[in-house]
């Protein structure tokens, strides 16, 4: 082998080891900085500043913004969109009607919650009751313990505690809604203490009848849920066709919006669409009531 291709050998060898050794270096100064971090206690590399404020401001956003808000900011996108006041009207009439549907849904989600509530009050108090307490001094441990007779508990309690009417304290807290299984609580109480019935085999019972009737409510909104979804699913048709003459470039927008006969459309679509969705979920408003 020559001189010349001897030393230029060696130098390629000596830049190959100096790269390696680089690599190692910084893989090393990498696993040094993420031991710190873990000893420290941070767990995981800290992103980009900037990606942390948009994440930050996006969910205080969320968290803020009720429901009936995306009405109105959508309404203002397609207004910038399609150049027209029409869209953003549009959506100011929409936010009384979503926080009507928000707040529907809130207060069903409150008496199902007072519901649950209720059903474990009356297991706890048959528990208490077999364990040897007095009915009054087990009503106390099992209000405490499963929070069913939500603001009527004061009154209740003062009146177990004082000797007072229990039964007429119950039905008055069965007021709330949700709460209507402390008016069958309140009957059991009654012939308990009047009659010197069992208080615990009444409140097995009537345990019973409530999860029972809880399950059944459950059953038929697992079934009218296809119904729901088919109705939603309407209601977005319009949106979709929007979407489609766009694609194929028709400028629905302006059509709608900027022209006598599309306006005409637009109100009599939007009427329409209104008294459907309305008629569909009425259906099934009454199936659950059914």
């Amino acid at each position: 082998m020559a001189i010349g291709e001897t030393s230029d050998v060696q130098v390629s060898a000596a830049v190959a080891c100096a790269g390696i050794a680089a690599w190692l270096m910084s893989g090393r100064r990498a696993g040094a900085r993420r031991a710190r971090l873990l000893l420290a206690g941070g767990g995981a590399e800290p992103g980009p500043p900037r990606q942390e404020w948009v994440d930050a401001t996006w969910r205080r956003l969320r968290e803020r913004m009720r429901p009936e808000a995306w009405s109105l900011v959508a309404g203002l996108v397609i207004a910038v969109i399609g150049s027209s006041v029409v869209p953003l009207l549009l959506g100011a009439a929409g936010v009384p009607l979503l926080g009507r549907v928000r707040r529907a849904s809130e207060a069903r989600r409150v008496r199902e919650q007072r519901g649950d509530a209720v059903i474990a009050l009356c297991g706890a108090l048959a528990g208490e009751v077999r364990a040897g307490r007095q009915p009054g001094e087990a009503l106390r441990g099992a209000a405490r313990d499963s929070d069913g007779l939500g603001d009527g508990q004061p009154v209740v309690l003062a009146a177990a505690r004082f000797g007072g009417d229990v039964p007429g304290a119950l039905t008055e807290a069965a007021r709330q809604p949700g709460a209507d299984g402390l008016v069958g609580l309140a009957a059991c109480w009654r012939v308990a203490v009047d009659r010197g019935a069992g208080l615990a085999a009444g409140l097995d019972r009537l345990e019973g009848a409530l999860r029972a009737e809880r399950d059944q409510r459950a059953d038929m909104r697992a079934q009218l849920a296809g119904s729901r979804s088919t109705a939603s699913m309407l209601a977005g048709l319009p949106v979709l066709g929007l979407l489609l003459g766009t694609a194929l470039g028709a400028d629905p927008l302006h059509v709608l919006l900027h022209t006598g006969p599309g306006l005409g459309c637009l109100l009599v679509g939007g009427v329409l669409e209104g008294v459907g969705l309305w008629w569909a979920l009425r259906i099934v408003r009454g199936a659950e009531a059914a």
